[in-house]
């Protein structure tokens, strides 16, 4: 299958774009290096340096013969989604309609990366696909509205679709932006030799899942026939600091953390169940948080030296 990966030099479109190669398919990666980086493009797929929102991305998709898209391109970044909401919506909300008008014209299947950030304060715990969705973020706010559209897309156009929910994705390639940026914060932290601050108690908890079992749910969800919308997730949680200790004996980091005070606003406990994934694609993880923290401190010392 020849599919296109928008975002495809980002963290998790990075990995997605690896995983689906190995697989064997035919990639084409479309992104316009906002937050992506080149040095993350895997060398097998053609890059096309463009926005989503690019009335050109039509006519790529068209010549080079997509059959099916993974949509992971977005702004990620909360606070400047609170800070620039036009900029949030013109990206996220207006480049996933431009995309999903493709997916209409040319009658795609799209998987579309949604997030654990449209839930908002939990009601009961694991958090389950049928939990009420309250944002607290434009950030949220437009992955819950993209769903909407994509379902809109669904009943109305007959376009065949899979959202998945990501818990705090994790791994290589990283950067301090994102559900699971605390991982890279300390990562660079530790392996630098400078101070680790935790913010708040440390016992808040959220649901770590490694990118590679996040890209394993994207290439099951492309062949799927399904209308389906999934959390992918470990239902596992996991506080602060077991994640600080855990990286600690990790790294050999020798110092010990700081305490400042909790974000304002800051959910503190967050897991998602993860039986709906099960049941109707077959994925679960594979990846413990210990096995996949040791893949990602491996890349982050070839990326940040080694202060030992």
């Amino acid at each position: 299958m020849k599919i296109l990966v928008t975002g495809g030099a980002g963290f998790a479109g990075s990995h997605i774009v690896d995983t689906l190669i190995a697989a064997g398919h035919e990639v084409v990666v479309v992104d316009n290096l906002f937050t992506g980086s080149k040095a993350n493009l895997n060398p097998q797929a053609k890059f096309y340096e463009m926005d989503i929102n690019d009335p050109a991305l039509h006519d790529l998709i068209e010549r080079e013969g997509i059959e099916a898209i993974s949509h992971q391109a977005a702004q990620i970044k909360v606070p400047l989604s609170i800070k620039d909401p036009g900029l949030d919506a013109e990206i996220n909300i207006m480049g996933t309609i431009h995309v999903l008008e493709a997916a209409r014209k040319f009658g795609l299947k799209i998987v579309f990366a949604a997030s654990a950030a449209e839930y908002g304060t939990p009601e009961y715990l694991p958090l389950d696909e049928q939990h009420p969705l309250n944002p607290m973020s434009f950030y949220g706010l437009s992955k819950k509205v993209n769903e909407d559209y994509i379902r809109m897309y669904g009943e109305l156009y007959g376009v065949n679709y899979t959202i998945l929910r990501y818990a705090n994705i994790y791994g290589p390639r990283q950067g301090r932006f994102g559900e699971g940026g605390v991982v890279s914060i300390f990562l660079e932290q530790m392996i630098k030799g400078q101070p680790v601050n935790i913010e708040g108690d440390g016992g808040a908890t959220r649901d770590y899942i490694y990118i590679g079992d996040v890209a394993q749910a994207n290439l099951i969800a492309l062949t799927s026939e399904k209308k389906l919308t999934v959390n992918i997730s470990t239902a596992t949680r996991v506080s602060v600091s077991e994640l600080y200790v855990t990286m600690k004996e990790l790294t050999g980091y020798p110092l010990e953390a700081t305490h400042g005070p909790a974000r304002v606003g800051d959910i503190y406990h967050s897991t998602m169940s993860n039986q709906l994934a099960a049941a109707e694609l077959g994925w679960k993880p594979e990846t413990s948080l210990r096995d996949g923290l040791a893949k990602t401190i491996a890349w982050g010392r070839t990326v940040y030296g080694d202060a030992k």
